[in-house]
């Protein structure tokens, strides 16, 4: 399985959760660290932890492992590092606060329509 296919994994597992405003950032050339930010959020702490625990599932089930996952407890912002993709996934009031979408502007935005439309 390639990156690609590992962020589909990703974004679909977040989208059936029920995440909203999820974004794919193509850190491509951009930053070290991954070739994709995942960037999505949940209205309550729970929400926040299954959309976390259902990228970690998912992932797994496909032959993956999640390098680290960090957050999880407190649920505000938990950051699950499958390699070439890193999510974020934020309670809804910490994501506007740290607004990760102008930190990292530079970087284009991925379509993913076509993978939440299956």
């Amino acid at each position: 399985m390639n990156e690609r296919q590992l962020l589909e994994v990703a974004v679909k597992a977040a989208d059936d959760k029920r995440a909203e405003e999820i974004v794919v950032l193509n850190m491509k050339g951009i930053s070290l660290v991954a070739d994709y930010f995942v960037i999505c959020h949940g209205n309550s702490d729970k929400q926040v932890q299954a959309i976390a625990r259902e990228m970690k599932e998912k992932v797994e089930e496909n032959g993956f492992s999640i390098k680290r996952m960090e957050g999880f407890d407190e649920a505000k912002w938990i950051l699950v590092d499958l390699g070439d993709v890193v999510a974020h996934v934020f309670h809804k009031d910490e994501r506007s606060y740290y607004n990760l979408e102008r930190l990292w502007g530079d970087a284009p935005i991925e379509n993913i329509q076509s993978e939440l439309n299956q």
